[in-house]
């Protein structure tokens, strides 16, 4: 079985385990901000493609840190 090009509205809040809601998908859409969005009549439909360059847009990197540094901070807060 293919995997859909498009998830419907109940499917994007599942994909985000329910951190995002129908109501905040609606504000979005409206202020034309989130994901993008393709509207054929009422239906609401959200391009899987765009959902996952959404999420890369919001993604934070994080500094990486090396092992041998952590070693040289183990000193650190040692009582005497």
């Amino acid at each position: 079985m293919s995997v859909p090009a498009y998830l419907t509205l109940e499917e994007v809040v599942e994909r985000y385990r329910n951190q995002v809601s129908e109501g905040t998908l609606r504000n979005w859409r409206s202020k034309r901000i989130g994901p993008s969005f393709v509207k054929i009549g009422k239906a609401i439909l959200y391009p899987i493609e765009e959902l996952e360059r959404w999420d890369r847009s919001n993604l934070i990197s994080c500094k990486r840190i090396s092992t041998a540094s952590l070693g040289a901070n183990d000193t650190e807060g040692a009582v005497d």
